[in-house]
Order: structure tokens, then C-alpha cells, then sequence
């Protein structure tokens, strides 16, 4: 018998069914937008043994609905829980994310292209820190767990969300919520985690440097007949290199992935900050992608966010300038911008110098970080250019276009005009000395 409705939402098919849920896709017409819906089996909650793990795991993912709100993660909408001993439905809506998860890339003949998979990491490492930030361990990092957004897998295209907040620990203050052991999925566990210890967000960076060993060489980096005999091999084995079964893999990676999987914590990436670092390194060193037509996205992330006019924007904010910036290399002695043409478009330039001229005369020589032509979009998208702006050596320059900047979100636009009016202010006080000084 088809179910038709669970709840206020109409189901349209099903996605899938594990050990102890079943998986809808679900349309929420108030919304007016798809949803999965993850029904749990009654009996699953029933069940004399684990059924309180269960429940208390059901309860811990529907307390984040609506609180992680990062383009990384999937967002919780909607949770309903059932009284306990009720037959009533229990079940969480979430956001519905249609590009499958990480497992299938991860076999010896399906492997995803490397800089693709060191941009998936990446990125992983942002929604974790975002998460670590809100007080939240994740504790089952697993490419089960780590969905696309889009079929895409290209160098450039897709996205990931993780997914799956149940087994995580969650903190506020001196409050935290009760570890419950025996969470989590043995091959991708930590040291740490496997010998029930205390958890920190490093068990998610041993995680993950896991997920990333498998991604990059389809298996995992201990095989065990059972539990018993993984557990060991986590506490008292070291992998090989990844390079080991992949020859084509540079140094790097397999310096990132043996210290993300650190037995002791000590040796380990102390903070995701660190481990996106060495990421972002490994695209620029090993020159993964090509710099000529196209820039990772996390190459993009790490390079706005070094940018002092970036400095208050959140990570959610700057994906989304990464979004919608255009990105360029361009030539010595290129036009960037033409004396007299309506503009409706600023810059920032990231690497190399431009030279602002007026009339064959040098104004300004501009350095890397700053912003020019923002006054197309603060004087309201009918600006002329009042110089010619001309790259003096090889540069790297980001533009956006004012169109993008008024439909950005309303924080991303107030941080926009919070930092123009900063690069105004300088600007004067820089004017002010120079006259002071004649």
C-alpha cells in the first residue's frame, strides 16, 4: 500500500530504506518546495535493547531544525516525535539534496578526479568548523553521510552537503548532552572514539582524513574480518600512503591525509582551520586545476577571505560571493576598465598590480586586496568610469557585478556597504594628509 501523505506533506515516491528508517521524497506546498522526509520504524524505537539509543538519536537530530544554516549542510526543516510507546508516526523533513552520496566514488574504478575530491574535503571542512562553532561534533563523518547537490561531479560543478546530525554531540556553555556509546561507523571511528573516550571535533578531522584516504584510493585505509579486528588496527595499525595504490598522487596529499588520521591527538590537525590550510596549499603547490580558465571554489573561499574588506563577512557569506564573482587572469597591458564607459561592476584585484591612468598620466598603482569601481554600484548603477584602469603585469582580478550585489542576502549586502564605507573613509583620510602635506 503507497503512502500518500505523511503529515502536511505530500509524498511523491521513495528514496530509499535503511535498518531503521525509510527515506521519502515529500513536497511541502506551503513551502512550495521538494523535501526528504525520514520516517523511523516503530519497532525500531520499541526495541528492548537499543530502542532509547534510537530514540535519543531521533530526538538529537530534530533539535538542530532550523539552527545549522550553512550551504555545506542540510538543513532540517521540520521534525514531528510520537509519544513514547505511541505507534504514531516519527519522522524529520529535511532539505532534499538529489545527487546521491559519496559512496559511489568510492571504488578503485570509480574515483573521483583528485582536485574535485580535495574540493569536496574542503568544503567538508568549512560546514564541520561551522558546526564546531555552534558547539556540534558530528561524531559519524562517512561518505554515507556526504551528499551531492547535483548529479555534476566535474572539476568545477556540484556541491556537497553533509548530512545525518543524529550521533552528534552537542554543547552550550558548560552544558553538554550525554555521549552515547556505540554510535558511529567502526572503519571511519577515531582512536579516541573507538575506545569511548572523550570527544572533541578532532574525532570529525580523524573522520574525515578517513573519508578522504578512501576517496582517494577506493578502499579503506584498515580491512578487518570484524569489528574487533578494525578496532585494533585503529588503535595500533598506520596506514599506507594513499600514493601507495594511487602513483600519481603528490606528497601533499598523503602529508594531509596521514595527519588528519593521527593517533594522538597532539599529532593531529589541532583545528579545521589548519586542515582547510593545507587543502587550499595542496591546490596552489601541486597546481591541481588549471589557473588559467578556472579557479576551485575553495581557492576562491581562501583567497576572499584573506582580503581585509572581507574580514567581517561570515563563511555563509563569503560562499556566496564566491557564488556570484567572476573570476579572471588577464595579461599585462589588458583594459580592465575604460575611461568614459557606464559601469555597472566593481573589482578587486587579488594578485599582480593595475595601473589607473587618466589621459596617459598615472593616478594610482593599485596592489593586491584592493577594491576599484565600487562607485558603479553605491551611485546607484548610472556611474561613467572616470579612468582607464590597465593591468601592469599579470593579474588576477574578481569582479561583481552590481545585479549580484542587489540580490545578494540582506547581511551579505549590509557587510558590501559596511566595507565600502570603510575603503571611503581611508580613502579621504589618505586625501586629507596628502593636501595636508603640501
Amino acid at each position: 500500500m503507497s503512502i500518500e501523505r505523511i503529515g502536511k506533506y505530500e509524498v511523491r515516491g521513495k528514496l530509499g530504506e535503511g535498518a531503521t528508517s525509510t527515506v521519502y521524497l515529500g513536497h511541502d506546498s506551503f513551502a512550495g518546495r521538494e523535501v526528504a522526509i525520514k520516517v523511523i520504524f516503530p519497532e525500531v524505537l520499541k526495541d528492548r535493547e537499543k530502542g532509547k539509543v534510537y530514540r535519543h538519536l531521533l530526538i538529537n537530530e530534530a533539535s538542530l531544525a532550523g539552527k545549522l544554516l550553512h550551504p555545506h549542510i542540510v538543513q532540517i526543516f521540520d521534525a514531528v516525535m510520537a509519544d513514547e510507546g505511541s505507534d504514531d508516526q516519527n519522522y524529520i523533513v529535511m532539505e532534499y539534496v538529489p545527487g546521491g552520496t559519496l559512496e559511489q566514488f568510492c571504488r578503485a574504478d570509480n574515483l573521483l578526479p583528485v582536485e574535485r575530491l580535495v574540493e569536496i574535503v574542503f568544503k567538508c571542512t568549512r560546514a564541520l568548523d561551522y558546526a564546531f562553532r555552534m558547539g556540534i561534533t558530528h561524531r559519524d563523518i562517512k561518505p554515507a553521510n556526504i551528499l551531492l547537490a547535483a548529479a555534476d561531479t566535474g572539476a568545477g560543478g556540484g556541491d556537497i552537503k553533509i548530512s545525518d546530525f543524529g550521533a552528534a554531540i552537542q554543547s552550550s556553555g558548560d552544558d553538554t548532552r550525554t555521549q552515547v556509546s556505540g554510535v558511529g561507523s567502526p572503519a571511519y571511528m577515531s582512536p579516541q572514539q573507538v575506545r569511548e573516550m572523550p570527544l572533541t571535533h578532532q574525532t570529525d578531522i580523524y573522520s574525515l582524513g578517513v573519508v578522504m584516504y578512501q576517496l582517494l584510493t577506493g578502499r579503506l585505509p584498515f580491512n578487518a574480518n570484524n569489528n574487533f579486528g578494525m578496532i585494533y588496527a585503529i588503535c595500533n595499525s598506520d596506514a599506507p600512503p594513499p600514493s601507495t595504490f594511487r602513483a600519481d598522487l603528490p606528497p601533499s596529499l598523503d602529508a594531509i591525509v596521514a595527519r588528519a588520521m593521527q593517533k594522538e591527538l597532539d599529532a593531529r590537525y589541532a583545528n579545521w582551520e589548519e586542515f582547510a590550510h593545507d587543502l587550499a596549499q595542496a591546490f596552489r603547490n601541486q597546481q591541481l586545476a588549471s589557473r588559467q580558465s578556472q579557479f576551485p571554489d575553495s581557492e576562491k573561499f581562501e583567497s576572499l577571505r584573506a582580503v581585509d574588506f572581507f574580514h567581517d563577512f561570515s563563511d555563509v557569506e563569503i560562499w556566496e560571493v564566491v557564488r556570484f564573482s567572476r573570476w579572471d587572469e588577464v595579461a599585462p597591458e589588458t583594459l580592465v576598465m575604460k575611461d568614459g564607459e557606464h559601469g555597472d561592476s566593481f573589482c578587486f584585484l587579488l594578485e599582480g598590480e593595475l595601473r589607473v591612468v587618466k589621459k596617459g598620466r598615472t593616478l594610482n598603482v593599485l596592489s593586491p586586496g584592493e577594491v576599484f569601481g565600487e562607485m558603479a554600484v553605491v551611485g546607484g548603477g548610472h556611474h561613467v568610469r572616470g579612468a582607464d584602469v590597465v593591468a601592469q603585469t599579470t593579474a588576477r582580478v574578481v569582479t561583481i557585478s552590481g545585479q549580484a550585489l542587489r540580490h545578494a542576502s540582506d547581511a551579505t549586502r549590509m557587510h558590501f556597504y559596511q566595507s565600502f564605507l570603510q575603503v571611503m573613509a581611508s580613502r579621504l583620510s589618505l586625501a586629507n594628509a596628502r593636501l595636508a602635506s603640501h
